[in-house]
């Protein structure tokens, strides 16, 4: 498949749409903006596409709890669709907002039927919105939007981006499965086993995590924003000659679309 097509969803209090439609385009898919009303009234528009991605925001102004409202409409109108369309061996991606969603409606991380999701992301420890680059090291080969990556410079911007496992011995497992593919970092590179302080790790997650895939590889959220660092004026000393040739996020996209070629 020489193009493939990206559903970016919509809710009311989105606003990273645009620009993630943008980093796919730039990519080399085709990505198409479509609201969740659109969806949940003919939820067989997900057959036309490959790729999936719920973008960052404030989905439904963040009520109740950060994409609890857009999570609960996909797990009790969508579920059945999204889990087709990941069993087609196809890709989904939950970027901060989207992060929240996936792993709230348990499309990321299947929660027990007794114990209910085995991860959420809740309050930052610092209690407060943090607007902040931070570096990222990934630290798993499995998920299919990080491949080729080591390091990353991206720029965080929320309020509720504490990774929070059920329990150490969830947190071990998620481990040991190579799903915590992603993780706050120093500048000098120094990451787990050691947690690393505020504000490297803007949130407080447990084991520093920023990005956690599924069992497949194929779905991914993470808390940073790869597309506000696509072009190397994105970042934040470019005029002080610290920018690559291509901003550190464009990499996860081209990924994507690569995985259909």
């Amino acid at each position: 498949m020489a193009t493939p097509r990206v559903l970016v969803l919509r809710a009311p209090g989105t606003n990273c749409d645009v620009e993630t439609a943008f980093a796919f385009q730039l990519a080399g898919a085709r990505a198409e903006l479509v609201h969740i009303n659109r969806l949940l009234e003919n939820p067989s528009l997900l057959l036309r596409y490959q790729i999936l991605c719920i973008p960052g925001g404030f989905s439904y102004g963040d009520d109740v709890a950060a994409g609890k409202i857009l999570a609960v409409q996909i797990q009790h109108h969508l579920a059945e669709g999204v889990n087709r369309f990941k069993l087609a061996g196809k890709l989904i991606l939950g970027i901060c907002n989207g992060f929240q969603v996936l792993l709230k409606s348990g499309v990321l991380l299947e929660p027990d039927p007794r114990a209910g999701l085995p991860a959420t992301l809740t309050w930052n420890d610092s209690g407060r919105f943090e607007d902040r680059w931070v570096y990222l090291g990934v630290q798993s080969s499995r998920c299919v939007f990080l491949q080729q990556i080591q390091r990353m410079y991206l720029p965080v911007a929320h309020a509720e981006g504490k990774f929070v496992a059920r329990d150490e011995a969830t947190l071990g497992r998620l481990q040991a499965a190579g799903q915590l593919v992603l993780r706050y970092q120093t500048r000098d590179g120094q990451d787990a086993p050691h947690q690393v302080p505020y504000p490297d790790n803007p949130n407080g997650s447990m084991a520093n995590v920023a990005g956690v895939c599924d069992p497949t590889g194929r779905v991914l959220g993470l808390m940073p924003h790869p597309e506000r660092h696509i072009h190397p004026t994105h970042h934040p000393r470019w005029s002080r000659g610290e920018a690559s040739s291509e901003g550190d996020g464009m990499q996860l996209f081209r990924n994507a679309v690569a995985y259909f070629r």
